[in-house]
């Protein structure tokens, strides 16, 4: 039972720390061929948001917010996939994943 209960502090420990690394890591997305490119932490947090003034038409801002949300999104995703590779091994440990509240997988 000791055993047991190290593995699973030693599993929440590295659980924090893989978190605290996603805090910290930053991903980029683009969008427009580069002309917009949102940064986002592994968590999802966004951090910055550069616009080329190439895609700056003062008669057409729809097309540039279309280039922000891609842009954000396209970093959200590779946040996502930034926490899969980080936190996938550590939910494989804890029984699968499912069903655990606050993990994202």
């Amino acid at each position: 039972m000791q055993q047991l209960l190290q593995q699973a502090q030693k599993m929440q420990q590295d659980l924090a720390a893989a978190q605290e690394e996603l805090a910290q890591a930053e991903v980029e997305g683009q969008a427009g061929g580069g002309l917009v490119r949102a940064t986002v932490t592994g968590s999802g947090e966004l951090r910055s948001l550069v616009i080329d003034p190439k895609a700056v038409d003062p008669e057409d801002t729809e097309t540039l917010a279309d280039l922000v949300v891609a842009a954000v999104q396209a970093a959200n995703e590779n946040a996502q996939a930034l926490q899969q590779q980080k936190l996938g091994p550590l939910a494989q440990g804890l029984g699968g994943g499912s069903g655990i509240p606050g993990l994202p997988f």
